[in-house]
């Protein structure tokens, strides 16, 4: 499966999306990783809310998009602190959310990087943050875990074993990407799902979050290559 067939048309990222996220968030700097600024939200019950009321909609996916979870964080400094592992590659950020691993990646010289969310919120805000930080993001809605491994050099995945079925589905997809000759790294805070006993820890950081979002103030996490 080549790129280009799942690269977003302009048109998918609609104005209300974009008015909303320029609303309801503010342009901050994830405390692990100042070098980039995102368009996040101070509180998490707020955003999600309101998202739902404005639009007219219940049920919406949580707004994962408004927040540099420690995941991420992680994974963003670690790329941002070993430039090496990107320069001059072809990348994936899956579950991108707020695109913060994958504007990292631009930032240490990766080639390119394709970033990539189901979530038309999180395609917009991947936008946004984009351009705020002058780098130039390749950007899908399509559902990756559905297709074969698009021809990459390295796939990252920040923050993505919270749920058992999304894991499993993320799992068996970057291990089939292993077994294709490509490197996969992960960002992750001791999600329940992370299955550990098939990975190699490479770093560890102590990264502020919210407690909105989490049960401490900091989060001791990981970053993991597959093996």
């Amino acid at each position: 499966m080549s790129w280009a067939v799942l690269l977003l048309e302009p048109q998918i990222v609609s104005m209300d999306h974009k008015a909303f996220i320029a609303a309801n968030t503010s342009i901050l700097a994830p405390p692990l990783v100042p070098e980039i600024k995102l368009h996040l939200a101070h509180e998490a019950l707020p955003i999600w809310q309101k998202t739902e009321d404005e639009l007219g909609e219940i049920g919406l996916a949580p707004p994962f998009w408004a927040f540099a979870w420690a995941g991420g964080q992680a994974l963003a400094r670690y790329v941002l602190d070993h430039p090496e592992c990107v320069k001059g590659k072809r990348v994936i950020e899956l579950a991108s959310g707020s695109g913060l691993v994958g504007i990292a990646a631009m930032k240490a010289g990766a080639a390119e990087v394709l970033s990539a969310d189901i979530d038309a919120f999180a395609v917009a805000a991947m936008a946004i943050n984009a351009t705020l930080n002058a780098v130039a993001l390749q950007i899908s809605c399509d559902d990756l875990l559905a297709s074969p491994v698009p021809e990459t050099n390295l796939i990252l995945v920040g923050d993505l074993f919270y749920e058992k079925g999304v894991a499993e589905r993320c799992f068996a997809w970057v291990e089939q990407a292993k077994a294709n000759g490509i490197d996969v790294l992960i960002g992750d805070p001791g999600r329940s799902y992370l299955p550990k006993d098939k990975l190699t820890k490479i770093a560890e950081y102590a990264v502020p979050v919210s407690r909105d979002l989490e049960d401490a103030e900091i989060k001791n996490t990981a970053v993991w290559r597959l093996r």
